[in-house]
């Protein structure tokens, strides 16, 4: 399987919000997205990143609120729909999107993709799909980047059936094998969103890669276990589980040292596998 790690857009925050002790001085943080090429399922994605989407549903208060404490850049080249005709692709090539949760800077371009699967633990979208549209921004939720037929392309993760881990990526002991070859194990990553998903995935070279969405925003976070600023409370559904499952990861970093651990919104880590990047000054 070919594997490559891109972004559409990014938005900039304080760095002592993402990370204990940080600057406070703003950021870039990246929205990343990986394609993902599979000698039987085909071209497949791992989240979207944004798309214009986001700007049309945060015009009017308090939705602008969202983009007012995440100020986001985005070009017409970093489209998800853009970008894959780098690599010969359409949309309607990609048979697969894992969704690690449904924040909007995750979910982007999911109209734009009319043709794929949506794959995804049910919790994490169970809670949302009742939700007032008053509260929506309570989750960083945007009801409107949700397809119309999104239900009947849902391929909702199998709870019931995990799967027992090896050794090699302890301590986390189940995961689900999401296509049934085992070429991508999905795992819960609570703390930061209900039913947060990462995956792990080996490419054609043998390298282990390990998605870990936004349970960390800093790979910093995970090599020195850093959570984020106290107020980062306030976003998260469950502050204790945060923690635990950063110790976790880091735990499996300093154990694991050949897997490729990648942070969703980590400038650094995105531009070091990001194919042709030019990484973006910091201001």
């Amino acid at each position: 399987m070919k594997i490559n790690i891109l972004n559409a857009g990014y938005c900039t925050a304080p760095e002592h919000i993402a990370i204990h002790g940080g600057r406070w001085r703003a950021i870039h943080f990246p929205t990343m997205f990986a394609l993902f090429r599979h000698p039987k399922f085909g071209a497949m994605l791992f989240d979207t990143g944004y798309s214009y989407r986001f700007f049309d549903e945060t015009k009017k208060f308090p939705k602008r609120l969202y983009r007012w404490m995440t100020p986001v850049t985005l070009h017409e080249e970093d489209l998800v729909v853009n970008q894959l005709s780098t690599f010969d692709l359409q949309p309607k090539d990609i048979s697969h999107v894992f969704i690690s949760h449904f924040h909007a800077d995750h979910i982007g371009s999911l109209p734009d993709l009319n043709w794929s699967r949506f794959v995804y633990m049910p919790h994490a979208f169970a809670h949302l799909r009742h939700l007032p549209p008053e509260e929506d921004m309570k989750h960083a939720y945007l009801r409107g980047l949700i397809p119309t037929d999104f239900d009947s392309r849902s391929q909702l993760v199998d709870m019931s059936k995990p799967i027992l881990l090896s050794e090699e990526y302890t301590p986390f002991k189940t995961g689900y094998d999401l296509l049934g070859d085992e070429s991508i194990i999905g795992v819960e990553l609570p703390g930061h969103a209900l039913g947060q998903m990462g995956i792990f995935a080996r490419d054609d070279d043998g390298r282990l890669f390990f998605f870990v969405a936004d349970a960390a925003w800093l790979k910093r976070s995970i090599v020195e276990n850093r959570p984020p600023h106290k107020i980062a409370n306030l976003l998260f559904p469950d502050p204790e589980a945060y923690r635990e499952t950063l110790g976790n990861l880091q735990t499996y970093y300093l154990t694991h040292p050949d897997t490729h651990v990648i942070p969703s919104h980590c400038d650094e880590t995105i531009s070091e596998f990001k194919v042709g990047a030019t990484r973006p000054s910091q201001s």
